[in-house]
């Protein structure tokens, strides 16, 4: 059984010289993003294909789902710009993907199109779910899956770097998630979900939903998975106590999260559930 990793992302060299081009973000100068946010230093050297498979195979992975991250903004550039981006991106990861010998598979960025194991969107796309209803009805009829990713935060005055990541991510996430839960899976029961990083900890929030009337049952679906990026054991295990081991697939974040120790903490459950979180559960999602 092959070893899934659902969460990675990789910039084509024709996406890279893309950015380059432009003079209003997301751009590239040198080895430097300019986001809205402000500057991020990047490694180029990591979206290199072949540099990637090796961190595959010393990791263990025998597959890599490839998607563009809603983080760069590019949703919110004017549409010829966008279609620009994506269109760019999704030609060279197709390209990728067809060199890569079955290493790799992609993610298409909010729609269900042929030679694509499914759709990226950002949490924030995920509150209006009948504007999402076209890319549903296609993943529904194809069998690709949906990935749901944050899309962008800012970092208020005085606050640390890490203040997107650790909230406006989560808190994107979290109420991606329970869109999802209150009308959207009643409709789209049918299409596999994938929420990055553990829904921003949404599952962690059932007991006050409990709190609320609801029985806690009623929202463990089959076809709502979470990832595991950037969690350790404990998170791991809360949501194992929640969901079983059955809806949890292994995301790494690559590169933007070393993945070592999710890994190690995925590990620390030992054999069979390396096996489920890696293997099986996510050979659920591929078509």
């Amino acid at each position: 059984m092959r070893r899934i990793d659902v969460h990675q992302h990789l910039w084509p060299a024709e996406f890279v010289e893309a950015l380059r081009r432009r003079t209003s973000p997301p751009l590239l100068r040198g080895s430097t993003l300019e986001l809205v946010d402000g500057p991020h230093d990047v490694d180029l050297a990591a979206h290199d294909p072949e540099a990637r498979l090796a961190l595959l195979d010393r990791d263990g992975i025998d597959v890599a789902v490839l998607s563009l991250q809603p983080t760069l903004g590019i949703d919110s550039l004017p549409e010829p710009d966008r279609e620009e981006l994506v269109a760019t991106w999704e030609a060279g990861a197709l390209d990728v993907v067809a060199a890569s010998g079955g290493r790799f598979a992609a993610l298409a960025s909010g729609r269900a199109a042929s030679g694509f194991a499914g759709a990226v969107v950002a949490g924030r796309a995920v509150r209006d779910v009948d504007a999402l209803a076209a890319l549903l009805g296609g993943l529904s009829d194809q069998g690709g899956f949906l990935l749901v990713h944050p899309s962008s935060g800012v970092t208020p005055p005085g606050a640390p770097s890490w203040w997107p990541a650790l909230v406006d991510y989560t808190i994107e996430m979290q109420a991606a998630y329970f869109t999802w839960l209150s009308y959207a899976q009643e409709r789209w029961s049918s299409v596999n979900v994938v929420f990055s990083l553990l829904a921003g900890g949404g599952p962690f929030q059932l007991e006050r939903l409990a709190s609320r009337g609801v029985d806690v049952r009623s929202v463990l679906h089959g076809n709502v998975f979470f990832d595991t990026s950037s969690y350790g054991r404990r998170a791991l295990e809360l949501c194992i106590e929640t969901f079983g081991v059955h809806q949890l697939v292994y995301g790494s974040d690559v590169p933007v999260v070393d993945p070592g120790p999710t890994l190690r903490a995925v590990g620390s459950f030992g054999a069979s559930v390396v096996q489920l979180m890696t293997a099986d559960n996510p050979a659920r999602l591929l078509p």
